[in-house]
Formats: structure tokens, C-alpha cells, sequence
């Protein structure tokens, strides 16, 4: 009905606004422009996470129908035909003469309202039912009156408060054939009239009336549209005039009641107005401007003249200029606040108006929004939500998992609203308590929460899963906060690991500077213009690299140093070493460039853990060298031998700086790429034995002098049954560990818990589901003896990588992809804060699934999170993942001083990003790293070793023990006799030296001496005298070297 084209009036309006300063003090327009205006909250703030609180005890707990949808019975009891009657028959496949078959069975509904603990129940009145004729000034149908009297009575004596509708859009349809129903005035009187009988007959026992429910769907799609009855067409004019005189038509209600009967029945009228929710994609004063006429279009509609100014909005006046009824200025105060309660609803049905929204606007299920719009707007009214809900496929029996999820959406949101924004919300209406007929959708979904068998004549009444959920909640007056929630004070051990984990190591194969590779001489600003010329016909000598002259490993690593993390966790590529996949054509520069890599880390003192095989989607080949890929890949046994060989190289040549070794990481990830389940088992099965073959390689040729540990690290996300309520989903959740987990660790491990196996073959609850569900033609690979015994105890730490949580239950058969093995589907729930890329934050499943490795494996191994984290598109104060870092370490303390986990390490992922803004600690632009808040949040974790009590923390001293020197403790402990051996020994050296210094000076004069003697002999007959003054010299300067 409704369009909203942005046209030269609505401009017009808007620099009215802007004029007006956007205030309702102004311009009498409201505020609840503000709620756009406003920034909007982080999603891990305080006020947005899910709230854990209670609601106030005098919380009116309800839940409702109406008459036409669950009565049936629409020719017994002298019930007159309603124009939905008429609709049905002649337009819709469907029809409610039957129904839920309330006319009969009202006790079973109260039954029902008693099961759910709710203190209210919200029905309506049938006006064809009570007059046949619709005119209430005629004798009333006896029966009718008896009935309602009847179910009153009975909901008063199970002391629950009656919420009584008048008119639930089933309007008698002898008043729409003679009058033309809500197009004519006349039924404003019929109305007035029929409300005050009722107010008379069932006043004494109702303390809440609510005259109409959502008369905007009465007038758009009943006289508009079409689509609802009476199935008129009348587009934008009829609905107006309907819209304008159901409003009055309520003011005659309320007006009645305010004189004749609130004196002395003290009850409350209102009536219900339905509502949708948008967003601006931008927050601009246009988009804002937009989105309070969206809502004026629908909510404001009818709340602007009742609980406004008396009047439409001026939007509406704008866009529909004289189509638009008008009230004159006593009509104007005669309709305003004729309301002693706002009554909303909040359902599918006006959300699923996709009209109301224009382009840079998006409909949002967003209540406590909607709620606090209305405080803001309409100055801060009592609240009654008088219906909220969703729907459910038809074929849903009282398995209604999806709808328990918005269930609980939509009442923690009241309960924000209440708590954090002050909004006066005293009672919610779950809609609705049984499965009817929903309207133009006939029995094509659901809605109740208690679902009834249309086939069946008996309409028993079972509770859904929505049912016990709500129930849960009423007798918990909301959502309790949880024991186990609350953050814990304590302290991670010394050695505890604090790491940083890496996908693939990029190589750098050249150093930053020329100089190791040019060898011209440059001569610098010769001309003065500050360039290098190269000197002609000179050539230097260069040298070969250094690890120091590689730029890039220096800079990684310190930026990796100044988180203050010990352990840096990355992979190399096996590709990229071994380009043909086997020892034909190893590239040594990549393996020396990780050789400095490690050697760097180790004079930073700081530890290495390296991955083997890191699989990417991303990359070509899923991380494996072309051959291979080409060959079967993971499919073809050569590549466990292929894999074998490379690990072997790796430990040869890097193992000296490795302390810990990570043979494939997330195994259980990778096989997700095969597309049959046959392909998927046998790729895990050479997974399996391509790790154990590289384990027992260490285990046998590197362990005893490298003394480090190898693993393989899985995808360890939490499973939550989906429905806790359901048998069907909690086993479907263990199902989904045993096939993510116990598939990879019980061949190494076994099954410690209740010594089900040793190890070496695959879980039991694995072997038995895949056989009862039939997979004959496709079993599991089986082990043989000598693949058995090199499986067992093939780990030498548990790594798990943990980022989220997921809800389990199982899969549905109109899914469209075949089941996976696990028989499985995932699900999310709405309540959890999520990233940018749809991860949930839930920082309790961390430790859950902590608990369940260790229930299952025990405590021998220790247990290190390898990787976790979460994608923020903050450049700087990436707040999401300060939440995230804090609150899942908190759990991790929790798993390991409350618990008792092992717990070794956590390595948050990762380290700086590189193109956008996602997982990394550090942003990069244009090649210069910036350190996130994050960052900061971390270090002062790692500094304090987790959350302690005091500022004081104790110092770790380190506790690595060198070996020990024989020699060295028996100096310090016989310091005395060694320095007194020391001077011994040193005056001895000297005494000698002496002695020798002596010797050779005495013989080299004698010979000297000799010399002289034989030269006088000969000096006059065959010597000159220039050559004996020379050997004279010749003999002195001898003496003077021997002394220097």
C-alpha cells in the first residue's frame, strides 16, 4: 500500500526539520528520530550482549489467541457467519471451521496456560458469536455469552489474569454486506455499542481490555490489498478511511468505558498496534528522516492521533495529501490519549511487509529498538507487548528449534530494554498458545506453542519445544545469571605458553639491501641532485647473506617480540620446498630462510612451533605440492609416503630450533573439501597415517637429541544440542565431537574415559552409527596390525584450535545436500554476538570443549590451544577482539584451576593482517605495521599471567635447567683450594718463563761474543770495515728482538 518515494514535499519537510532542529520541543515531532541519531553500540558492549537478569516479580507472563483462528465451531452454538467465514469459503483453500476446536476444548487451553506457569491469558471476544446479527443493541446469542463467562470464571479460579480483545478482525459479515464494514461510519456506533455490552456483561472479571488488534492490517490488507478479509481492493483511499474510523471507533470504547465503567471495575483499555522495524545502511539525516517515516507509515499511523498530538503525522499528510481523512480540533482532543496502556505487537506479520522498506534501509527483528522508539516518541508510556512471536514451517511438529531461538531473542530483548533503557514494559504475550489457522496463510505454518494435528479429529494439545522453553523462562523470571559465568581470579603457570599462531611463513629469498648482490661502486650526488652514479671499470667483491641482513625476518619478529608472547607457532610450505613433492628437487635458500627464522627466534629466547602441512582452500593444490595434488592427493597413499619424506627433511634441518612440531593442521577441516563422504573417510584415513608415520620418525631419529614434541592440531569448535529439550539433538551434538575429535585422537589415544578402547582404530559410537545408518556400500577404511601399533600414542601433546561454538541438531531430510556422515546440521543463535564474518562470540564453549577432551582422553597429555581468535574491521580499537581475547582466557583459567585441565598454551590468531582488516593483532597499511588496542590487552594478560587477585604479581624465574658441569660444581664448592691452585700455578709459569729468558739471553751473548772475536781476525786481510760495523749492528739489534 504504502510507497515512499522521496518527492519535492517530503525535501520540503525535511528542511522543516532541519529548521526545527529535529526536537519535538520545537516542532511537537517526537524524539524517536534519536534512536537513529545516536552511534550505534558495540555489539560486545555491556548493554548489547545477551543479558543475564531477571524481570520484576509482578511481570505479566502471558500468552494468547484469538477467536477466529482457534475457535472453529463457526455454525454451532447460534455463532453468525464473520466476514472471514465468507473469505474462506469463497477465496481460500482453507478454512477455520474446525480449527483448533477451542469452542469445544477451552478447559485443555487453560490446561495449557496453567502448564506454562503464565499469569495471563490473552483471547478474543467473537462479535458474529455473541451477535449473529452484529448489532449489540439486538438480543445477545446466549450460548456465546455463556461461553466466554465460563472460560472467565475458569481463569480466574486458576487465579490467571483474563486480557480480552474485542475485535480480532472478525467482523459480523452482515455488516460488511449492508454498510460496506469499516469504509462506513456507522460502524463507529456498531462498535461502541457492542464494546459497552461487553464491557457490562464481562467487566466485573476483566481488569485489562484492548478494543483491537493491529488495525493496520484490518485496514491495509482487509480493504486495501486485499489479501485479508473482506477482500477489497480499494488501495490507498479505503484503507485511510478504515484506518480513520476504526481509530475513532476505539476512542468511543475508551470514552465509553472512562465514564460508565472505570469508576467501579478499575480496569485498563488499550488497544494493540502492530509495528515492523528498519535501519538506516548509513547514519545521514536523510536516511534518518526515512526510516521515522517508515515507521510513522505503520505504528505512527495510529499511535501519533491516540498517543500523539490527536493528530496523523505530518509524513502522512505530505504523502497523502487529501486522500487523508482529517480530524477537526475537538475530534483532535477527543482521540488523544484514549489509551491507559500501549499495546504492541511485534510478530511476521508486519515484519514480512518488505514495502515499508526504501533503498538504504533494512528490516531488522529488532524489539527492544521498536520498544524504545516508542518511549522516546510517545514520552515514555507503560508497555504491554500484546503479541510477539514467529512462525514455523507446517511440517514442524513440537520439535520448533528455530522458533525457540527468537523466542528467546525477542524476551531478552524486552528484558534490555527494561533494564538498560528504561523502557516501562510490564507483560509479554508469547504468540500464540496453539497452532490455528494463520489467516491468508492458512495452515501453511505455525505459530503456536502447542502444536495441534489438523488431520486428526481429537486437536489434542502437545507442548512444542518453544513451550517448555518459555515455561523454563517464566519460572526463572527471565535469564538468572549463571554460576559458572562469573569471571575467576588466578594466575596461568611460568611455563605456560603464550603464543601467537601463523598461517604459512611468507619467504623472502633475497635480503633488503643490494649490496650482497650488486657489486658496482656508486659515487652520491655528484651532479648535486642527490642520485647514485656508478664508477666506471671498478668492481667489488660482495658476500654471501646473512640471517641478520634479512630486513623482513628481523621486523617480523620483533613485532612478534613486542606482544609479549614466548611462543610464535607458523608453517612453511611444503610446496614451495619440495616443488615436485619428493627429495628430487629440494629448494635449500627456503629452507635456510627458515633456518634463520628459527636461529632468530632462538637468540630472541623465544620458541618456535611448526607447522608441516598447513592446508589452505585458498591456495591452489589445498597446500600440496602439484604432483601430489595430481595424483589423488590425500587420496592416494603415496602422498602418507611423499609426507613422510618431507617431515623427515624438516627435522633434519630444522629441528635443532624446534621445539614443538605440528604434522597437519585442522585434518578434520581439510577432508571438508572432498565432495562424497567415501572420499572424506579415506582421505582422513591417510591423514591418520601420514601424521603417525612422521611421529614415530621423530619419536625414532630426533626425539633424544632434539627433545622436542610433535602433534597434529584440530578444529575444535564446541557443540551445543540446539534444543535442549531434545533427546534427539544432545546425542546429535556428541555425535558431531566424535566425528570432528574422537575420529583423529581415539586411533592415537584410545577412549580413556570408562576404558571403552585402547587406540589404533576409529571411535566405537562412529563405527555403530555409520552401520545402522546403512553405509554398507562405503564402510570405514580399516587399519592394519602394524598401522594399529604405529597409531597408538602417536601425540605428544592434545592441540586443539578453538574459535566458536556452534548448535547442533540433526539434519533435516528437506535439506537439499546429501547428510553428512554425522547426520548433522548446524545452526546459530541470534542472541550471540557475532563478527563482521558471522562468528559467534561465545566464550563458555572454549572451556566445554576443554572439559571434553579431557573427560575423554584424561589429563596425561597436556593440552595447548593452538589458535584462537576472531575477525574486527577496527583499524585501531578493535574492540571485539579485546572481548574476545579477555573473556575466552577467562574461561581458559577456569578450565584449568576450577576443571583441572592440562591446559599448556593459548596461541591467539594471529599475528598482522595483510590485506584487510581481519584476525590480525596488527593492521598493515602500505607496509607499515600498527599495533591494535588488542595488542595491549594481551601483553598486560601475559604480563599479570592471567587475572590476578592483586596488582602484585610474582616474577617467574626461568625454569630451564642447563646441563650440568662436573667440573664447574667442584670449583664452587672448593673455591679456597682452587684459587690457592690457581696462584700456585701462575708463579710456577712466570718462575719458568723466567728461568727460559735467562738461558736465551746468556747463550745468544756468548755467541755473540764468538763472533766479534773471529771478524778481528779476519778484518785486515779479507773483510772491509763497512761489513764488520755491520755485523757488529747486525748482532746488538739480534740481542734487542730477543728481549721485545
Amino acid at each position: 500500500m504504502l510507497s515512499h518515494p522521496f518527492h519535492p514535499t517530503h525535501r520540503g519537510f525535511f528542511l522543516l526539520l532541519l529548521a526545527c532542529g529535529w526536537g519535538r520541543s520545537t516542532c511537537a515531532l517526537g524524539d524517536g528520530r534519536e534512536i537513529w541519531q545516536q552511534q550505534r553500540p558495540d555489539p560486545i558492549s555491556r548493554d548489547q550482549l545477551f543479558l543475564h537478569d531477571t524481570f520484576p516479580t509482578d511481570f505479566l507472563w502471558a500468552s494468547g489467541t484469538s477467536a477466529f483462528q482457534t475457535e472453529g465451531a463457526w455454525q454451532r452454538g447460534g455463532k453468525g457467519v464473520s466476514i472471514w467465514d465468507n473469505f474462506t469459503h469463497s477465496r481460500l483453500g482453507d478454512t477455520a471451521d474446525i480449527a483448533s476446536d477451542g469452542y469445544l476444548q477451552w478447559e485443555e487451553d487453560i490446561k495449557a496456560i496453567t502448564f506454562l506457569g503464565a499469569r495471563a491469558y490473552t483471547f478474543s471476544l467473537s462479535w458474529p458469536r455473541l451477535f449473529p446479527n452484529g448489532n449489540a443493541q439486538s438480543k445477545p446469542n446466549l450460548a456465546g455469552v455463556k461461553h466466554y463467562s465460563r472460560l472467565l470464571d475458569k481463569l480466574l479460579e486458576n487465579k490467571i489474569e483474563p486480557i480480552v480483545t474485542l475485535y480480532h478482525w472478525d467482523l459480523p459479515q452482515v455488516l460488511q454486506e449492508q454498510y460496506g464494514g469499516w469504509r462506513n461510519e456507522t460502524l463507529i456506533e456498531f462498535f461502541e455499542e457492542f464494546a459497552s455490552f461487553c464491557f457490562e456483561t464481562f467487566g466485573d472479571k476483566v481488569k485489562y481490555w484492548l478494543t483491537m488488534h493491529n488495525p493496520y492490517l484490518a485496514a491495509v490488507q482487509g480493504y486495501g490489498t486485499g489479501i485479508h478479509a473482506p477482500g477489497e481492493r480499494g488501495g490507498d483511499t479505503s484503507s485511510l478511511k478504515v484506518a480513520h474510523n476504526m481509530i475513532k471507533a476505539h476512542a468511543r470504547a475508551w470514552h465509553k468505558y472512562n465514564i460508565y465503567f472505570r469508576p467501579h471495575q478499575m480496569g485498563k483499555v488499550s488497544i494493540v498496534l502492530g509495528s515492523h522495524w528498519v535501519e538506516p545502511l548509513r547514519i545521514t539525516q536523510a536516511n534518518v528522516e526515512l526510516c521515522q517515516e517508515s515507521m510513522e507509515a505503520v505504528l505512527g499511523w495510529f499511535a501519533n492521533p491516540i498517543f500523539g498530538d490527536g493528530d496523523y503525522p505530518l509524513s502522512l499528510k505530505l504523502k497523502h495529501g487529501d486522500a487523508l481523512p482529517t480530524f477537526t480540533d475537538e475530534e483532535k482532543l477527543w482521540v488523544r490519549n484514549t489509551a491507559d496502556f500501549f499495546a504492541l505487537s511485534f510478530g511476521p506479520n508486519n515484519l514480512r511487509l518488505g514495502h515499508l522498506t526504501q533503498q538504504g534501509q533494512i528490516m531488522s527483528p529488532d524489539l527492544r529498538r521498536v520498544l524504545t522508539w516508542i518511549k522516546l516518541q510517545y514520552e515514555d508510556p507503560p508497555v504491554l507487548v500484546a503479541e510477539a512471536g514467529w512462525f514455523s514451517d507446517a511440517a514442524e511438529t513440537t520439535e520448533n528449534t528455530v522458533a525457540l531461538y527468537l523466542m528467546k531473542s525477542f524476551v531478552n530483548q524486552v528484558l534490555q530494554a527494561v533494564k538498560f533503557d528504561g523502557v516501562q514494559v510490564f507483560g509479554y504475550t508469547a504468540w500464540s498458545l496453539l497452532d490455528g489457522f494463520e489467516w491468508n496463510y492458512g495452515y501453511s505454518i505455525r505459530r503456536g506453542l502447542f502444536y495441534i494435528d489438523f488431520s486428526q479429529p481429537e486437536r489434542n494439545r502437545s507442548p512444542k519445544t518453544s513451550a517448555l522453553y518459555y515455561r523454563e523462562i517464566i519460572a526463572q523470571k527471565g535469564f538468572p545469571q549463571d554460576k559458572t559465568a562469573r569471571e575467576i581470579k588466578g594466575l596461568f603457570p611460568c611455563d605456560f605458553q603464550w603464543g601467537i599462531a601463523d598461517p604459512t611463513l611468507q619467504v623472502h629469498f633475497h635480503p633488503f639491501s643490494p649490496q650482497f648482490t650488486d657489486p658496482q661502486l656508486y659515487m652520491w650526488n655528484v651532479s648535486g641532485d642527490g642520485m647514485l652514479f656508478p664508477v666506471p671499470g671498478v668492481k667489488l667483491q660482495t658476500r654471501p647473506s646473512q640471517c641478520t641482513d634479512y630486513l623482513a625476518i628481523r621486523r617480523h619478529l620483533r613485532l612478534f617480540a613486542s606482544t609479549g608472547a614466548s611462543h610464535y607457532r607458523f608453517a612453511v610450505n611444503w610446496t614451495l620446498v619440495l616443488p615436485q613433492g619428493d627429495l628430487s628437487n629440494v629448494n635449500t635458500e627456503a629452507l635456510r630462510y627458515y633456518r634463520c627464522v628459527l636461529s632468530e627466534l632462538a637468540k630472541m629466547k623465544l620458541k618456535a612451533v611448526v607447522v608441516l602441512y598447513y592446508p589452505s582452500h585458498s591456495a591452489p593444490n589445498w597446500g600440496l605440492p602439484a604432483p601430489l595434488h595430481a595424483s589423488g592427493g590425500w587420496l592416494n597413499y603415496s602422498t602418507v609416503e611423499a609426507f613422510r619424506d618431507f617431515a623427515s627433511l624438516c627435522y633434519k634441518e630444522l629441528g635443532t630450533w624446534a621445539q614443538y612440531w605440528i604434522t597437519i593442521n585442522e585434518p578434520n577441516r581439510l577432508i571438508d573439501v572432498y565432495n562424497s563422504e567415501r572420499d572424506k573417510r579415506q582421505a582422513a584415513h591417510n591423514l591418520l597415517l601420514a601424521h603417525s608415520k612422521a611421529w614415530r620418525l621423530y619419536e625414532k631419529k630426533h626425539s633424544k637429541q632434539q627433545k622436542g614434541l610433535v602433534s597434529l592440531a584440530l578444529h575444535a569448535d564446541w557443540a551445543e544440542p540446539a534444543n535442549p529439550f531434545l533427546l534427539s539433538n544432545i546425542e546429535a551434538a556428541q555425535r558431531f565431537l566424535v566425528f570432528e575429535l574422537a575420529r583423529f585422537l581415539d586411533p592415537l589415544l584410545g577412549d580413556k574415559h570408562e576404558r571403552k578402547q585402547e587406540g589404533g582404530d576409529y571411535p566405537n559410537e562412529m563405527k555403530t552409527f555409520l552401520a545402522q545408518t546403512g553405509l554398507q556400500e562405503s564402510p570405514l577404511p580399516t587399519f592394519t596390525a602394524i598401522e594399529k601399533n604405529e597409531l597408538k600414542g602417536a601425540l605428544g601433546f592434545i592441540a586443539l584450535n578453538h574459535f566458536t561454538t556452534r548448535l547442533v541438531s540433526p539434519y533435516s531430510p528437506k535439506q537439499p545436500k546429501p547428510a553428512p556422515d554425522h547426520d548433522c546440521r548446524i545452526l546459530t543463535d541470534p542472541t550471540w554476538a557475532t563478527s563482521n564474518l558471522g562468528q559467534a562470540v561465545v566464550p563458555w564453549g572454549l572451556r566445554r570443549v576443554l572439559n571434553w577432551v579431557t573427560k575423554r582422553y584424561g589429563k596425561d597429555l597436556p593440552v595447548i590451544v593452538t589458535a584462537s581468535g576472531i575477525d574486527d574491521q577496527a583499524a585501531v580499537d578493535d574492540k571485539l577482539r579485546q572481548f574476545y581475547v579477555k573473556s575466552y582466557l577467562q574461561e581458559a583459567l577456569k578450565a584449568r584451576h576450577i576443571d583441572g585441565v592440562n591446559l599448556q598454551g593459548f596461541y591467539v590468531w594471529r599475528l598482522e593482517d595483510r590485506q584487510s582488516l581481519r584476525f590480525g593483532l596488527f593492521s598493515s597499511v602500505s607496509h607499515q605495521s600498527k599495533a591494535k588496542v588488542s595488542v595491549s590487552i594481551y601483553k598486560d594478560i601475559i604480563a599479570k599471567r592471567g587475572f590476578p587477585e592483586s596488582a602484585t604479581v610474582q616474577i617467574c624465574h626461568s625454569n630451564e635447567q642447563p646441563e650440568v658441569c662436573s667440573v664447574c660444581v667442584w670449583m664452587h664448592e672448593n673455591k679456597v683450594i682452587f684459587v690457592f691452585g690457581l696462584c700456585v700455578l701462575i708463579t710456577v709459569v712466570v718462575l719458568v718463563l723466567l728461568i727460559i729468558y735467562s738461558l736465551l739471553t746468556k747463550t745468544n751473548s756468548v755467541r755473540c761474543g764468538r763472533t766479534q772475536e773471529n771478524w778481528r781476525k779476519k778484518v785486515h786481510s779479507t773483510v772491509p770495515p763497512q761489513i764488520i760495523i755491520s755485523g757488529i749492528r747486525s748482532c746488538r739489534n739480534s740481542r734487542k728482538n730477543l728481549v721485545l
